[in-house]
């Protein structure tokens, strides 16, 4: 992505360059096109254009520049240049600077004066006893600066198209309320209209009507005012579809105190290096991701993922920005800024989905620039064909401005683009990034799901599950002295064993004459008795063995898939602890509300049969495909494919990277590598597989507000423009049904942000999210 600060004029670097211009001067979906066509039709160049967003997203190649891209734009009739990069303003002001930059201020002050003028006019037209004598004047002298000066965007846009050659729907709005206004000066200064006396019912009946006699300001006037109401509140609601990326850019903390020399330092955030030691005190957001190098503390990041329980951190593990310290003082070392962090890939990612295409978009665009040429002729048809069938002037007139007020195409505009960036928005909120809009069609038809094991449907990490001591044994003896012990070691497994000995039973005693045997275990001792974990042949060497109650435990474990650990001490076998990659709480749940979408679940795994079928049991999914390496992930995605289904994956690791990029759609856990989620359509940052049904639901939820926004925008024209047409539907009707239109197509696109996720409905809201240890809890109270 080019910055806002590129040479525009040097020459363009060999390979693929990507730059994103903001387009100005759009008022609707043809102007988006038309710009998007010239820029496709330069060589080496591949565009897209977003009437929502305002932005140009622009792949070149070759000798293009930004510079001759700009130019492009320039020589369209519109503007561009490159995105200025954000300036830090003062709270109070950002608001009115946005409304400034987004043009919501000069449009309401357009709006609430041609509002002004256009009630008396709209009135006297309507209520016959307010018509006193030469009202009609009045009317001209009220109704003229509207259409003038109100409708001064439509008319210089429509100006700027012809001067290209090309109708849009600001055409269709130049053109009607000109001649609205061009037949009542002709009927007030050549006509009977303008003598005194003279008055004109307003009836709300759907008939043709001769209008020789009559003035159309009421029409001129109060179309202007109701489109620019439409265009005013479409403003508003794209700014507000808009807010969830705004808000997402504005998380991370403005200042650090950083570690310089050994004494802080208050600094911007902007200036610090990877490498920088910072400190974090509590209530302070985190300023950039990183490693926490001292002190321990609850890391609230409900805001990035909505995760609602805080994350216990200490030393060693990572941080991401703009999450909030609930806890005590930490030193974070940096290790990702600026652009590279989480905060940054994740608004990055929410803005490409937006500034993307579906192919429902694409339709519509096209759909959209052909349209208005088609109205044009069929209003001139309309005209000609009421004056040769001698309905007189009036009537004829009257049906052809309506057929070309009826038929803008607003709501065909913003149809699709309004959906997907409350869409995408919404998701970014929920923690489920949408990396494009092409993907909201695939969701649609997905039918399997593919399910990585470790780390995706398990928590990836050797967790303690079980302790079973030998008859006559105490549990928590057994799990402390092992605990102990295992302290000593950095073996995954010793890790999980003492782990969870120090969560059950406390502080672990010290171990004395510490040794490890490697691929067997350890030996040792712990207060004052001679320990030995690990393996049983371990064990058997010191002429100790396991009794039949202990050996049926171990054996049933391993039928398991899980790792059993045997422990004893003074020579005598004293129990066995149960480790293994433990599921997550929420896995069973998840695939549940899978299965409710109408997919079928398959666990794709490179562990071992035995291991595969356990966590697929437990977590009710009935497919199981193991020890498959992650060429042969590939091959079984293809392998689906050819039989006619539709696959995503879910996966979270680098052998899952490939998978990933060929399923149909893909989906990451946000807590797994970063090759994953390039590779992926989706991204689930809190890790919770749940997360995925929400994915997929919220998709086909966008998708579906995109079809029925574009379900209503061709029903209204389709079937308004015949009445049009036929001279049964009055000008001013017809403007404000159309801008009412657009206004509906927008509110119903903002339902998306009333999306909620089924995980949040549980009773116990976070809490069900916090890994457990299994059977531990209960095995050692």
């Amino acid at each position: 992505m080019s910055s806002a600060t590129q040479d525009t004029t040097s020459p363009a670097p060999a390979g693929d360059n990507h730059v994103e211009l903001a387009i100005g001067g759009m008022t609707c979906a043809s102007c988006a096109a038309r710009i998007e066509k010239k820029l496709n039709r330069l060589e080496g160049v591949t565009a897209t254009v977003n009437y929502a967003t305002e932005k140009a997203k622009v792949t070149f190649t070759g000798d293009v520049t930004p510079a001759d891209l700009i130019a492009t734009v320039e020589k369209t009739g519109y503007t561009a240049h490159l995105p200025e990069p954000p300036r830090p303003r003062p709270e109070a002001h950002r608001e009115l600077a946005r409304g400034e930059e987004d043009g919501v201020l000069p449009l309401r002050q357009r709006l609430l004066v041609s509002a002004a003028l256009s009630v008396p006019v709209v009135a006297m037209a309507m209520v016959p006893a307010l018509q006193f004598t030469s009202w009609q004047w009045l009317s001209l002298t009220l109704a003229a600066p509207v259409v003038v000066w109100g409708a001064w965007p439509f008319h210089k846009a429509a100006w700027t198209n012809l001067r290209h050659g090309v109708s849009t729907m600001d055409t269709l709005i130049s053109m009607g309320t000109l001649a609205a206004l061009a037949w009542s000066v002709y009927a007030l200064f050549l006509g009977t209209a303008g003598e005194p006396g003279m008055t004109h019912p307003f009836e709300l009946t759907i008939a043709r009507t001769d209008g020789s006699g009559n003035i159309y300001l009421e029409a001129a006037a109060g179309v202007t005012t109701f489109i620019l109401a439409g265009r005013y509140f479409e403003a508003r609601s794209k700014r507000r579809a808009g807010a969830a990326l705004r808000a997402l850019l504005e998380l991370g903390a403005k200042e650090v105190s950083v570690l310089r020399g050994g004494r802080e330092q208050r600094i911007g955030v902007d200036q610090l290096t990877v490498g920088d030691l910072f400190v974090v005190r509590p209530g302070e957001k985190i300023a950039t991701d990183g490693v926490v190098t001292e002190g321990a503390s609850a890391v609230d990041a409900s805001m990035l993922t909505g995760e609602s329980v805080p994350v216990e951190v200490g030393p060693g593990d990572t941080v991401t920005g703009a999450t909030v310290n609930a806890g005590g003082r930490l030193v974070v070392r940096a290790t990702r800024i600026g652009a590279d962090t989480q905060l940054a890939q994740m608004a990055r990612l929410v803005e490409d989905a937006q500034n993307g295409k579906a192919a429902v978009q694409r339709l519509a665009d096209r759909l959209s620039g052909v349209f208005v040429p088609i109205v044009i002729a069929l209003a001139v048809g309309t005209l000609g064909f009421w004056l040769g069938a001698g309905a007189g002037a009036g009537a004829a007139f009257t049906a052809a401005v309506a057929v070309l007020i009826i038929a803008c195409p607003c709501a065909l505009g913003l149809a699709t683009p309004t959906a997907l960036m409350v869409g995408t928005g919404r998701g970014a909120q929920l923690g489920i990034l949408i990396k494009g809009p092409e993907v909201l069609e695939n969701t649609r038809r997905v039918t399997h799901v593919l399910l990585d094991k470790t780390g995706t449907v398990t928590t990836g990490r050797m967790t303690l599950l079980d302790v079973i001591p030998a008859a006559g044994e105490d549990r928590r003896q057994v799990l402390r002295l092992a605990g102990a012990l295992e302290n000593a070691s950095e073996h995954p497994i010793a890790a999980a064993i003492a782990t969870g000995a120090a969560e059950a039973v406390g502080d672990l005693p010290p171990a004395e004459e510490f040794t490890n045997v490697e691929g067997l275990g350890v030996q040792g001792i712990v207060a004052g008795h001679a320990v030995t974990v690990g393996r049983t042949r371990l064990l058997q060497e010191w002429a100790v063995h396991l009794g039949p109650e202990l050996e049926a435990a171990k054996a049933a474990a391993e039928a398991e898939g899980k790792t059993a650990v045997a422990v004893a001490w003074d020579g005598t076998a004293r129990g066995v602890l149960v480790v293994a990659d433990a599921i997550k709480d929420t896995s069973a749940e998840a695939i549940a509300q899978l299965r409710d979408l109408g997919l079928t679940p398959i666990l794709l795994t490179g562990d071992n049969e035995t291991v595969a079928r356990s966590v697929a049991t437990a977590v009710g999914i009935d497919e199981v495909i193991a020890e498959v390496l992650p060429a042969d992930k590939v091959a079984v995605v293809r392998r689906l494919q050819g039989e006619g289904k539709v696959v995503a994956m879910v996966g979270d690791g680098v052998n899952d990277a490939a998978a990933l990029a060929q399923a149909d759609l893909g989906l990451a856990m946000g807590t797994g590598t970063d090759v994953a989620i390039e590779a992926s359509d989706l991204t689930l940052v809190r890790g919770d597989l749940r997360a995925a049904a929400d994915a997929i639901r919220l998709s086909r939820t966008t998708l579906g507000t995109i079809r029925t926004n574009l379900f209503a925008a061709f029903v209204y024209n389709v079937a308004a423009l015949p009445l049009a047409a036929a001279g049964l539907l009055n000008p001013m009707i017809a403007g404000a049904a159309m801008a009412l239109s657009s206004v509906s197509v927008v509110a119903n696109s903002l339902r998306l942000r009333r999306f909620a996720q089924l995980a949040s409905a549980n009773a116990d809201g976070g809490a069900t999210r916090t890994p457990s240890r299994g059977t531990l809890t209960g095995a050692t109270s």
